[in-house]
């Protein structure tokens, strides 16, 4: 039986060729595309970030100081959240959470709460809802300046227990047409803060000397 002719060969021959080229140009093109994809990633977070904390305040790397915290009652979450601990000449400044209001109208609330050392909040931003729009939408920055009550605040101004929204007979503003949202956002706060005061030196004591990320969860 005669073999493939030399025709057959070559066209074999180039089609391999071919497809080996198209496969090193389609990894190449995977690792640009996934480089910038976290670029941008990194990018975005780092400015979600600084919307609580001015990046004045801190001269170490936020993005890669973060850390995993657990504690379902006071950080709305049974999985692990985020923390991201700030220093400045490897001095404690403040820890950036972010922690879920899980109480919602439609649903939990994700939030970036800045906490500086002397717990006192840094700023607070909505990340993610499904709250409804032109009413507990409100929460966002973007909407209304009602988020940025939060600023300054803390467990002793104002006092604990009047760590609520108006309607509840706290100090916090209400929103007009939606009281489950922001009271979710308030309690969170709150609780957010209580984890603090609580954690607040082995938060700094886990915090990275050499910039590297801290991939250990404290479990309460």
């Amino acid at each position: 039986m005669a073999g493939p002719d030399l025709q057959t060969v070559r066209a074999i021959v180039l089609i391999t060729a071919i497809a080996a080229v198209a496969a090193v140009l389609v990894t190449g093109s995977y690792e640009v595309s996934h480089e910038r994809i976290e670029e941008n990633r990194q990018a975005r977070l780092l400015d979600m970030l600084h919307q609580v904390l001015d990046s004045s305040a801190h001269d170490n790397e936020l993005a890669q100081s973060r850390q995993a915290v657990q504690d379902l009652e006071l950080l709305g979450s049974a999985d692990p959240i985020d923390v991201y601990v700030a220093t400045r000449e490897g001095r404690p400044v403040a820890a950036l959470f972010s922690s879920i209001a899980p109480r919602g109208y439609h649903g939990p609330i994700h939030l970036l709460i800045g906490i500086a050392y002397d717990e006192t909040v840094t700023g607070v931003r909505v990340t993610s809802h499904t709250e409804t729009p032109g009413l507990g939408d409100a929460i966002e920055s973007q909407k209304s300046d009602w988020i940025l009550g939060f600023d300054g605040t803390s467990l002793s101004s104002p006092p604990a227990d009047d760590w609520a929204v108006s309607r509840d007979d706290g100090w916090f503003d209400a929103i007009t047409g939606a009281t489950v949202t922001p009271r979710a956002v308030v309690t969170s706060v709150k609780n957010t803060l209580l984890y603090f005061q609580q954690h607040k030196d082995e938060l700094f004591r886990a915090a990275p000397s050499n910039g590297s990320d801290s991939s250990e969860t404290t479990d309460e």
